[in-house]
């Protein structure tokens, strides 16, 4: 499992954007102190960029078109999120709250202006009954991990430690556990968040506020700043227990393999995850691209014969296999907090996702064969990836269609072609043109004229319709939102919906 290449699953993140405005003005030290920060808490703190601590302040995780500060606002309180928001409102100037840093599309180049940094937001707060937890908005998903975990709690969430808990969490969120819960947002009972005017606004499905909880559920880095989150929470079952069992298959085995992940998805129980990745290991194999297939499942020392079995006939080149608990996928997973995924690095990172019904063989196939050419060692692309994500879809599909933005329910494999390169312009627009051109192999390949993109992973080069779904319904719907909570497009820098 160590092996597992993963920073990809760093594709959650946790940016909460606005303002139309991309020409912000570069703060002297006297206006902002003397005007914003007499405003704020003591816990907040005003950071500037000859300050220390600026840039690691406002590093990405990705530095294809990132976003650019002109000042850091760390904030230590809700009300220094709502100042901060009506300071920017009265002063023109756009801003993006950030936990993560883990956003790559091409929306975020756009931004100039303050970064409300929340990570002081970091509270954890279980209810009496045990049934719901109350989270600030700053936490990211190990931190919620281990917060749970100490009071023998869980919930869903993405298993990288690094990456922000609320952002992926608002445009759905996929996790391990949603096979028997559902999504993340799926697990929401109240918010308390700033919208675009700087108020403070308690949002649930039967308060003031209810039009806005549906859009909050998939859509929500388009109507504001979450400061703390109330969700459903589970008893750990079984001590936590969790097994895995890890395959790696040579470039021939593509077809049979995806046809057994075919078989698998059928069969698929609620406490299992099967994930799969194309790269490259020289170690392995010095010409072609490897496909490593990863299966865990819950509450066994070791996962059930019934689904290893398949993979095994197949003749992988190498088998391992362990258990430990809930708490230890990360590490399994190479995403835990001090791994290299959790490190910034130099390079640009740029996700393509596609939601497929199954998955074709002739186009996988293809699909190894063609990035097999791109990612050779001379390559300048030669440390991209493509990430195949297979969650249970049993606690998902629980829940209707319409009750939340969230639009692809019914779609059961999620793939990624996740490119990197150095940060240079006309490596990103190669990798742009490579990734969408893979991308649309795979959907030529599904059979349907639709393609379903992940809004957690999108690039930028997505429409309206595949990122929020393609019901007319729907997109009205959130539009008419938009333009009632968000009518300047304060929040107009990640996926944004047009007013």
């Amino acid at each position: 499992m160590a092996s597992w290449k993963v920073w990809i699953i760093s594709a959650l993140f946790a940016v909460l954007l606005t303002d139309r405005f991309t020409n912000a003005i570069a703060f002297r030290r006297e206006d902002i102190t003397t005007t914003l920060r007499p405003h704020l808490s003591s816990e907040a703190q005003i950071i500037l960029p000859n300050d220390a601590g600026f840039v690691q302040a406002t590093q990405r995780w990705s530095l294809f078109d990132p976003p650019r500060f002109t000042a850091v606002v760390e904030v230590g309180t809700e009300e220094d999120v709502a100042t901060t928001v009506k300071f920017a409102n009265k002063n023109n100037i756009p801003f993006l709250a950030v936990t993560g840093t883990h956003g790559t599309i091409t929306s975020l180049g756009k931004f100039n202006g303050i970064e409300i940094r929340m990570r002081k937001l970091n509270s954890t707060v279980i209810a009496k009954n045990g049934k719901t937890a109350t989270l600030g908005g700053g936490k990211r998903s190990g931190e919620v991990i281990e917060a749970l975990w100490a009071a023998g709690k869980q919930t869903v969430s993405g298993i990288c430690e690094c990456t922000g808990f609320l952002g992926p969490a608002l445009g759905g969120g996929h996790g391990i556990l949603q096979g028997k819960y559902g999504i993340v947002s799926d697990q929401f009972v109240s918010m308390r968040m700033v919208t675009a005017d700087g108020a403070i606004r308690e949002v649930s499905s039967s308060g003031p506020n209810s039009d806005l909880w549906w859009a909050m559920q998939g859509a929500g880095h388009n109507f504001g700043i979450v400061t703390s989150i109330t969700l459903k929470v589970y008893d750990v079952p079984d001590g936590g227990l969790w097994s895995y069992e890890s395959y790696v298959f040579s470039h021939d085995k593509v077809e049979a393999v995806f046809e057994t992940i075919n078989w698998l998805a059928q069969h698929q129980p609620p406490g299992m995850f099967n994930r799969d990745v194309i790269y490259r290991n020289p170690s392995v194999d010095l010409k072609n691209p490897i496909l490593q297939v990863d299966l865990l499942q819950e509450s066994v020392s070791a996962v059930s014969s019934k689904f290893t079995g398949p993979f095994r006939k197949l003749s992988p080149m190498s088998v391992r296999s362990g258990s430990g608990t809930y708490k230890d996928i990360p590490t399994w997973a190479g995403v835990n907090i001090n791994s290299i995924a959790c490190n910034v690095a130099d390079t640009s990172k740029i996700r393509f996702p596609i939601g497929l019904i199954s998955y074709n063989a002739t186009a996988q196939r293809a699909l190894m064969d063609t990035f097999a050419q791109i990612i050779g060692p001379d390559s300048p692309f030669n440390v991209s990836q493509v990430l195949f994500e297979g969650y249970s879809m049993y606690g998902v599909r629980a829940v209707p269609d319409d009750a939340a933005a969230f639009p692809h329910r019914g779609d059961n494999q999620l793939v990624t072609v996740a490119m990197v390169n150095a940060p240079r312009p006309e490596l990103d627009a190669q990798a742009v043109q490579i990734g969408s051109k893979l991308r649309q192999e795979l959907l030529k390949g599904s059979g349907s004229p639709e393609l379903h993109a992940y809004v957690n992973y999108a690039s930028g080069t997505e429409s309206l319709e595949n990122l929020y779904g393609f019901e007319p319904w729907r997109l009205k719907r959130l539009k008419e939102l938009k333009a009632k909570y968000d009518p300047q497009g304060r929040f107009d820098y990640y996926a944004p919906i047009p007013v």
